[in-house]
């Protein structure tokens, strides 16, 4: 009985447990340090298997729909409903889990990681509920179906965000890295707002099926989306909207940062899941399918261009995200580009795609893992400045094969998971332009390049006099690399199977509107 009803409402629990774990965190904290990291490794690992429960059901039910509030969860919208504006509604698909399962994998690594890297720090109670709200945000942000509802685990992911950039005291600088990451979330998110009240104010709905349903694509429609867009994007750390990335990514914990970049991902989400769910059908596919390209390529050249000159690690990895946040837009640029030509989306337009959605997940493990050595190198050494590093590869060997994991990841070199993905996208986008094929592989010869000079920086050479000291991290900081490093290997190893269980799915959820919206609306 316990396990059908656990089963029956695990959408809710996804968020439940997160959101209940944060708030008791404070409080599991007084009785001592140990009971509050059990606690929150509790909290993060009972997450991720949450999450693994609900992929299984939905990839074996294709898509779950949780209305809260109802006399039964699993009911659907009436058609003459409005969409309950004043209910919440989630509409969990492919995508969404495929979404969840990369931000609870990552955040259970993270928070292995934070246990003693964090074990120096002062407020670590209100860090760790902080960390768990963020997770909270992302989880939210995925999985609603409702858009208001989006808006608000949104501004959850951007305050506990914002809040965790400045828990580091480094001069000011973090506090100000914050700001900078405040501000620029409320401006995303009151853009975002505005797209909701014209949506609100024409269809009187604020259910994203509803919405997509009675769709016009009128004036006001236009403006939302580009509003939405534009906000997503710049939270998403696409060029030209990228400046905050840097500050935000180098001051932050290296455990946060981690996670930034899947909160990232997240509003990546929502720019796909607004242009092919909410608006779709009424979209010039090859114009906006172009911009995303454009966005995407520029993202590639500029990130990978600013990161070469960069002497703080962390600031380097941070514009190789934007880089790499640039192949993702790309992949999944061109498969809306010719979404509708049926021949041409299934020559290359679906593979396109997929390699897209492939990267999110791959970029949220291997770059994860690159932020985490860099935390370790910063917990041992104290510096993340190349100049004055060097001979950390004698003691820290096991941060030095798990960053060459990510290095040769972030890369794109085989058998590593980033080649994986990147070779899709390669394959797929080089039948729609060979030119932007061509750009996509001479960024990835210019990021390996990168690696190979912060590689020899750090780890090679004789040990430095003012190092002599330093020593492998402890195993917790081992283990939650370990755990990134582990499924940087599966994934590239074992590609087709990741990509028929779980990618391709995610890809057919995203192109699919007609369903979506069935499963709401009760007809399916």
């Amino acid at each position: 009985m316990i396990t059908g009803w656990i089963m029956e409402n695990l959408p809710a629990l996804l968020l439940a447990v997160p959101m209940l774990g944060a708030f008791l965190t404070p409080l599991v904290g007084k009785l001592s340090d140990k009971a509050r990291n059990a606690w929150v490794l509790l909290v993060s690992f009972a997450t991720l298997c949450i999450a693994t429960l609900l992929m299984n059901e939905v990839l074996s039910s294709w898509t779950v729909v949780y209305t809260f509030g109802a006399g039964s969860p699993a009911a659907t919208v009436p058609t003459d409903s409005g969409g309950f504006p004043f209910r919440i509604i989630f509409t969990v698909d492919a995508m969404s889990v495929f979404m969840a399962i990369s931000a609870s994998i990552v955040g259970f690594a993270v928070t292995l990681f934070s246990i003693v890297s964090q074990s120096k720090m002062s407020g670590k109670d209100s860090f760790y509920a902080l960390l768990l709200l963020m997770e909270v945000g992302i989880l939210g942000m995925v999985c609603t179906g409702d858009i208001f509802n989006f808006f608000v685990f949104l501004e959850i992911n951007s305050l506990a965000g914002a809040a965790l950039v400045a828990s580091r005291v480094d001069k000011g600088y973090a506090v100000e890295a914050g700001l900078k990451y405040a501000v620029l979330s409320t401006l995303g998110g009151l853009m975002v707002l505005f797209s909701i009240g014209l949506f609100y104010g024409q269809y009187d709905a604020l259910n994203m099926a509803v919405i997509a349903e009675n769709m016009q694509f009128g004036v006001l429609d236009k403006i939302a989306l580009v509003l939405l867009l534009v906000a997503l994007a710049m939270k998403s750390g696409a060029v030209p909207m990228h400046f905050w990335t840097p500050d935000a990514y180098s001051m932050a914990p290296s455990s946060v940062t981690a996670f930034l970049v899947v909160a990232s991902q997240a509003s990546l989400y929502g720019v796909f899941r607004v242009v092919f769910t909410l608006y779709n059908v009424t979209l010039d596919y090859a114009t906006v399918g172009w911009i995303i390209i454009i966005i995407g390529v520029l993202s590639m050249f500029i990130g990978v261009s600013m990161a070469i000159p960069q002497k703080d690690v962390k600031r380097l990895m941070a514009y190789h995200a934007v880089s790499q946040t640039g192949y993702m837009l790309l992949g999944v640029g061109v498969g809306l580009a010719v979404l509708g030509n049926a021949a041409m989306m299934e020559s290359f337009g679906m593979t396109a795609m997929e390699g897209g959605l492939f990267h999110i997940i791959n970029h949220a493990m291997y770059k994860g893992l690159l932020f985490l050595t860099a935390g370790a190198i910063f917990y041992q050494a104290g510096t993340r400045n190349l100049n004055k590093l060097g001979g950390l590869g004698h003691e820290m060997k096991w941060t030095m094969v798990f960053f060459m994991i990510g290095a040769l990841a972030i890369a794109g070199i085989p058998p590593f998971n980033g080649f994986a993905s990147k070779l899709m996208i390669y394959e797929s986008v080089f039948m729609f332009s060979p030119i932007l094929s061509v750009i996509a592989m001479i960024v990835s010869i210019l990021t390996l390049a990168s690696f190979v000079k912060v590689f020899h920086s750090i780890f090679m050479g004789p040990k430095l006099p003012e190092y002599e000291e330093v020593r492998e991290v402890p195993r917790f900081m081992l283990a939650g690399m370990g755990i990134l490093a582990v499924l940087v290997i599966l994934f590239g190893v074992f590609p087709e199977q990741v990509v028929n269980y779980l990618i391709e799915p995610a890809a057919n959820a995203l192109v699919d509107q007609g369903s979506y919206i069935a499963a709401v609306l009760g007809g399916a």
